[in-house]
């Protein structure tokens, strides 16, 4: 697969770099460090030597002074490389160093506060729809997903049937995360009925047989391994009664449908609905994440269940934006997007659709959801609304 340029921007200090395994960190990471020195905690003997004694570490950059730019890959391996990452930092100015993770758990514990703030933190997400171009397909998008990894195998299906349970050896069995792997393994299926859908823990928990308390252990597994993410309730200046728990997404449309089971009683338009929405979803968390504006990604349901799929609110505005698997706007798909405007009429609200044409809605505009992604870029606001 040829090279695709990346939205992500480097920074000029030292770094963490975070995302979930075949998002292209160190591919990335190569193409910008093209004479650091390199130590990829993946690799056995670089890992045992440097997690037998840290102190290494010194040894290697003394070792190569020409060297000023350091990678560690995967760095959650080894955390108790972190004190002295800080400690090198603070000795050596023109050190710079760029820490890859895949997981944040065991920095969450042992190690991310104590460079206290003497490295940023970026993260790099799935393929962007206009990182694509022209070799953008929507419709391969919500089988496949857009993780690199999968986009760049000959064969996209196997590669994805593999992806969890890679996860599930490497990092949640190996690293012992869980108890009982096998609970775990169910409750990845389970959370697929759960994706772009209000999360109900305890339905969850009576479906995977565990107590509700290790269903949410479980959930913030996901997330601290960025499999998964929620989305919260927009509630400022809340005029109405909401809804009070978050929405769960996988954080690529390709993992969500090769985690869900289908069968007879299944609606290939339901599940194409719930991955049309995941992939607006991350398209919007990756649009964020590199943008910096420090926007905000949120939904908004009143009890009584009216709802708007997502909310964007920053310091550039507020918008609401309806998702429908849909090739023509009918008058209840709007039902959402006037609730909100009526109690924000500062919003802008946008419906993407599967249809081809642009409408102008009484405040509402309806656009292609494809022409939505492929605009969607970190350099200018919401599509349609610039």
């Amino acid at each position: 697969m040829e090279t695709i340029v990346r939205f992500l921007k480097p920074t000029t200090s030292s770094f963490f770099l975070f995302g979930p395994r075949g998002t292209g960190k160190s591919f990335w990471l190569k193409s910008q460090f093209t004479k650091a020195l390199w130590l990829d905690l993946l690799d056995p003997s670089t890992f045992r030597s440097l997690a037998a004694r840290p102190e290494r570490l010194r040894e290697l950059i003394a070792g190569n002074p020409d060297k000023t730019e350091i990678v560690i890959d995967e760095v959650q391996k080894a955390p108790e490389l972190l004190p002295l990452v800080h400690k090198l930092i603070e000795e050596d100015k023109r050190l710079r160093f760029a820490l890859t993770g895949s997981s944040a758990r065991k920095l969450k514990r042992t190690g991310v506060d104590l460079l206290a703030g003497r490295a940023i933190i970026r993260a790099l997400h799935p393929f962007m729809a206009a990182e694509l171009g022209d070799r953008f397909d929507l419709s391969r998008a919500l089988e496949y997903g857009m993780l690199p990894l999968v986009m760049a195998a000959s064969s996209p299906r196997e590669t994805l049937d593999s992806y969890s349970s890679l996860y599930v050896r490497e990092e949640v069995q190996w690293e012992g995360l869980v108890r009982n792997v096998g609970a775990f393994a169910r409750f990845l299926e389970a959370m697929s009925f759960s994706h772009a859908a209000v999360l109900n823990l305890s339905n969850v928990a009576r479906e995977c047989q565990v107590e509700r308390k290790t269903a949410e252990g479980y959930v913030e597994i996901l997330e601290d391994l960025m499999l998964g993410f929620r989305v919260r309730v927009f509630s400022k200046k809340a005029k109405r009664e909401l809804a009070v728990h978050s929405k769960f997404y996988y954080f690529d449309a390709g993992l969500f449908r090769s985690l869900r089971p289908t069968g007879p009683f299944d609606r290939p338009q339901e599940i194409a609905g719930a991955a049309l929405e995941g992939l607006v979803a991350q398209h919007l968390r990756a649009w964020m994440a590199y943008r910096k504006n420090q926007e905000q990604l949120f939904y908004w349901r009143t009890r009584s269940g009216v709802e708007v799929d997502f909310v964007v609110y920053g310091p550039t505005g507020l918008w609401a934006v309806e998702v429908k698997h849909s090739d023509q706007v009918r008058a209840e798909d709007l039902r959402g997007l006037q609730a909100f405007a009526t109690d924000y009429p500062e919003a802008r609200c946008l419906l993407l659709y599967r249809g081809g044409e642009r409408l102008k809605r009484s405040q509402t505009l309806c656009l292609p959801c494809e022409q939505f992604l492929r605009e969607l870029h970190p350099d200018r606001e919401i599509p349609g609304w610039a």
